[in-house]
């Protein structure tokens, strides 16, 4: 069993974990959402791996894909992590709605 831990590791975690948060918010509204306490919590934390995997892509790699909105995701985990229980629901809804996909499509090019 090969575990090596690599960029294309972690861009894959990263792929699945958008693929799990679209999978299961699509058709959402953001008030059918924020009544599921259960989803809420698994998007949240969806987007905090998000940011800790993209962490762990090389420097190198994130330069070289420097249009894709690195620090962006470090700064939605930070978001969550420090502001839990005040997170801005209606921020987390944009952008699972407006940027995850478009961020799904830009790594899939590269996979």
């Amino acid at each position: 069993m090969d575990n090596k831990k690599d960029n294309a590791y972690y861009l894959n975690k990263i792929i699945t974990d958008i693929e799990f948060v679209l999978k299961h918010t699509k058709g959402l509204s953001q008030a059918e959402l924020e009544k599921n306490e259960i989803l809420v919590d698994s998007v949240m934390f969806r987007l905090i791996q998000i940011a800790e995997n993209s962490d762990k892509l090389s420097e190198d790699f994130k330069s070289y894909y420097g249009a894709i909105s690195w620090r962006a995701m470090k700064g939605m985990r930070n978001r969550i992590v420090h502001d839990y229980g005040r997170v801005d629901l209606s921020v987390v809804y944009e952008t699972v709605n407006s940027d995850l996909p478009e961020l799904l499509c830009e790594l899939k090019e590269i996979v």
